[in-house]
């Protein structure tokens, strides 16, 4: 079975003096459902190479919860574990998916501000954007749990693939890159959306071996 890795929220514990990386229980579940084993990753960026030589993933998910620390967030531990799993993402050509604040990493990662929207917390939203030949149907609904949004990609590098009626854009992907966000939690979705676990399945690919080991070797 082919292994996705999948970063974790940070809760913190005054009362413990504890940071804890955590995740819902939900994200494992949606990846199995994908056919993928799930394999969470604790919020190490200095060690996120070694973990991907190791681990040989074929894919890596960014998953939700902490704004960015530029945003009003308080977990930079997380800021740094993203950015790295997208350099990786970027130098060894590992399929990349981001979801909510994994999307909102990616737009910060090629230097796309966010900004404050309001009535996107705990919301249905539907989606304005196009059938993709590869990643499928983004004229849909979705949930949407966010209190920052992108409002203009201006990197050339990335393409819009949904926004919301409103002007939020709700999914990208890179041009070159196999890397993708989407606004959205699939995870939350019950049951799991068809044209999500089809959408994973186009970017991480149903069949094969995971990621070769001389592709993720330290340099």
């Amino acid at each position: 079975m082919k292994k996705i890795v999948y970063t974790q929220r940070v809760e913190i514990i005054e009362s413990y003096q504890e940071r804890r990386d955590c995740a819902d229980q939900r994200i494992a579940q949606f990846i199995t459902a994908c056919g993928f084993l799930p394999v969470p990753l604790p919020n190490r960026a200095r060690s996120a190479e070694k973990f991907i030589r190791n681990l040989l993933p074929s894919g890596m998910i960014l998953t939700g919860g902490n704004s960015l620390v530029k945003y009003g967030g308080n977990a930079p531990e997380r800021d740094c574990m993203d950015a790295e799993l997208i350099r990786i993402a970027v130098t060894k050509k590992i399929p990349l998916y981001g979801f909510c604040r994994g999307m909102q990493s990616i737009l910060d990662f090629f230097g796309e501000d966010l900004a404050d929207v309001e009535g996107h917390i705990g919301v249905r939203t539907i989606l304005y954007g196009r059938t993709d030949s590869q990643l499928g149907n983004f004229n849909r609904e979705v949930n949407s749990y966010h209190k920052q949004a992108c409002l203009q990609v201006r990197n050339a590098e990335l393409e819009v693939l949904a926004k919301s009626a409103d002007g939020v854009v709700k999914a990208v992907r890179h041009k070159k890159y196999p890397i993708l966000g989407t606004m959205w939690h699939p995870e939350r979705e019950s049951p799991f959306a068809e044209a999500d676990i089809q959408m994973l399945h186009s970017l991480l690919g149903e069949e094969g071996e995971g990621a070769d080991e001389t592709d993720c070797r330290i340099d």
